[in-house]
């Protein structure tokens, strides 16, 4: 070969090699990631059954990639295609196609707040605790009636409620719902220390059975300086073999949680939640118990007290007394009040439809 052949393909092959390195180097470490006008990082959420094609979509139509194709070659050359990690990723802007495939090959999510209270039924529970994550509600209820029929730590269908603390955890988006479940054993075994176990000894019962009476006293009273009051009233009739005749728990056998007024029709109702018919615990809570509600009952009022009354006052606080006769004297005055109160009510309505 002529000399000058020689140089015009070595020449050539240079320039091809240069180019192509210029390329490697942009599509590697160049800026690809909401790049222009994108001054904020970005969530990107990667669902379990996304494939490849529904990323480079989501990608292209989010305008989170300037060079979809760049991103998409190194991506395959990495084995992303094959390897996709669900989860949730912040995505800052300017990152290079290595730097956001490095981030979601790793699987380093950005972690979720998950927040739940102020529930009464698992379903009302499935919906808050996975509102931020990855799954739905049925799976989560499917899973919880799994463990239920499984665990060995005393939980059913009737108390797994009281398992669930309410507080805000972090999770990551793509959680397992058995792993979801195994993450709120493991804190509420951490809340249930040593000092309120002891505590829950002292006062004679389990930490089951402290939650299902926490969650009666709860739905009891508004009033947080009341709380320790009606717990201490609750123990002395459990100790005594008396029946707790709790209206929140009868508007829970009712399932009718707009129930305003108890009826003795009610009280009649045949379920192991109707505290008037049948004395001791019901056999779970009402409610989700909240942290306060269950400290309050660990540190009980000591009293001599056996009845509670609404005021009269509609103050939201109660009458106590140890007294039969002046407990149904004071419930005389309650259901006076609250007849006159209906009454007002009747008339105004009447009024404004005038």
């Amino acid at each position: 070969m002529k000399p000058n052949k020689r140089l015009i393909i070595f020449i050539v092959l240079s320039v091809l090699g240069i180019s192509f390195a210029f390329y490697a180097y942009q599509m590697i470490y160049t800026p690809n990631i909401l790049v222009g006008d994108h001054p904020q990082a970005r969530l990107f959420i990667v669902e379990d059954s996304m494939t490849f094609k529904d990323i480079q979509k989501k990608m292209h139509e989010e305008r989170i990639v300037n060079d979809l194709m760049s991103f998409s070659f190194l991506a395959k050359l990495a084995g992303f295609d094959s390897e996709i990690k669900p989860g949730r990723y912040i995505l800052k802007p300017g990152m290079s196609n290595l730097e956001a495939l490095r981030l979601m090959r790793s699987g380093k999510q950005e972690p979720v707040q998950v927040t739940f209270n102020n529930v009464r039924v698992i379903s009302e529970l499935a919906e808050k605790i996975t509102r931020n994550l990855g799954m739905q509600p049925a799976e989560f209820e499917a899973a919880i009636i799994k463990f239920c029929s499984e665990n060995k730590f005393g939980f059913n269908e009737n108390n797994v409620i009281s398992m669930f603390i309410p507080n805000t955890y972090e999770l990551y988006y793509n959680t397992s719902p058995d792993r979801l479940i195994e993450k709120m054993h493991e804190e509420y075994v951490k809340f249930w220390n040593e000092t309120r176990v002891n505590q829950a000894k002292e006062v004679g019962f389990t930490p089951l059975e402290i939650s299902t009476l926490a969650s009666i006293v709860q739905a009891e009273t508004i009033r947080a300086d009341e709380a320790p009051i009606i717990a201490g009233l609750y123990i002395n009739r459990l100790k005594k073999g008396i029946a707790l005749q709790a209206d929140p728990t009868l508007v829970f056998a009712v399932g009718d949680f707009g129930l305003k007024r108890v009826l003795n029709e009610h009280k009649a109702i045949d379920s192991p939640f109707n505290t008037y018919k049948y004395p001791g615990l019901p056999p779970g809570p009402i409610s989700m118990p909240e942290i306060r509600s269950i400290d309050a009952v660990l540190n009980y009022t000591k009293s001599d007290y056996y009845y509670m009354c609404a005021k009269e006052d509609f103050s939201g606080r109660h009458n106590f007394t140890n007294s039969y006769q002046e407990h149904m004297q004071n419930a005389a005055r309650y259901q006076k009040a609250l007849t006159i109160e209906q009454r007002k009510g009747e008339a105004l309505r009447k009024k404004q439809q005038q």
